[in-house]
């Protein structure tokens, strides 16, 4: 799933994201570019366990689709 993370700036807040994401999800795999402020997320949750994690971290998001 790719997400818009408008708030997200610098390493520090990827570290943040990728430790949340993987705490519920070991195996899942992000990829971060932070010049367009998303993130490609491979993960067993859903969309919304997801944009859930990042919301009790602080990061706003919205999917976007391809």
């Amino acid at each position: 799933m790719d997400l818009k993370i408008p708030d997200m700036s610098c390493g520090h807040c990827t570290a943040a994201i990728q430790k949340a994401v993987m705490a519920s999800d070991p195996s899942a795999r992000l990829a971060f570019d932070l010049s367009s402020r998303s993130v490609n997320i491979e993960t067993s949750l859903s969309l919304e366990s997801v944009q859930g994690v990042l919301e009790r971290e602080g990061y706003a998001s919205e999917h976007l689709t391809r």
